[in-house]
């Protein structure tokens, strides 16, 4: 089963499409390559969470926000591709924890996105280098930031 019927197995609703909000794109292709630029965790009704992780966000929140984050990277992808199943592999997924001092459990955060990217792509496709860094200030408060390098046919 390919990504698109895991998604409806899974039952699992992807949030509206992210626009910029400076001057950038969502997502550019190069070659077999797409570039997903940072997106927030903007929930289904737009809402976006917010706040410091350790401190006003606890790290589950702040896993469930990662997830939220890996939901509007896909939709990002479908909207470029098509579809899902042209996804052939995750290459690396940075995500950015909006830290308060002292927070070092970024790892543990970014799980939440990379889980849901195993869960939808399977294992082979869906598993992915990466990096987990916490970080003073994100854009609008935002408790996580997440961009990501896919291979796509």
């Amino acid at each position: 089963m390919g990504a698109e019927g895991r998604i409806i197995e899974l039952g699992i609703t992807l949030p509206a499409a992210s626009t910029p909000v400076a001057n950038y794109l969502m997502s550019v292709r190069s070659g077999n390559l797409l570039f997903l630029a940072g997106h927030g965790p903007y929930d289904l009704d737009g809402t976006v969470r917010i706040g410091k992780v350790g401190a006003d966000v606890t790290v589950a929140e702040a896993r469930d926000a990662a997830r939220l984050v890996a939901l509007n990277l896909v939709h990002t992808i479908r909207r470029e591709l098509g579809s899902l199943d042209r996804v052939t592999r995750i290459v690396k997924v940075l995500g950015m924890v909006n830290c308060a001092p002292g927070f070092n459990q970024t790892p543990q955060v970014i799980d939440g996105c990379s889980d849901v990217l195993v869960e939808i792509f399977g294992k082979q496709i869906g598993s992915h280098a990466r990096s987990a860094v916490g970080v003073a200030e994100l854009p609008f408060d935002i408790a996580v930031e997440i961009e990501m390098i896919c291979e796509v046919e």
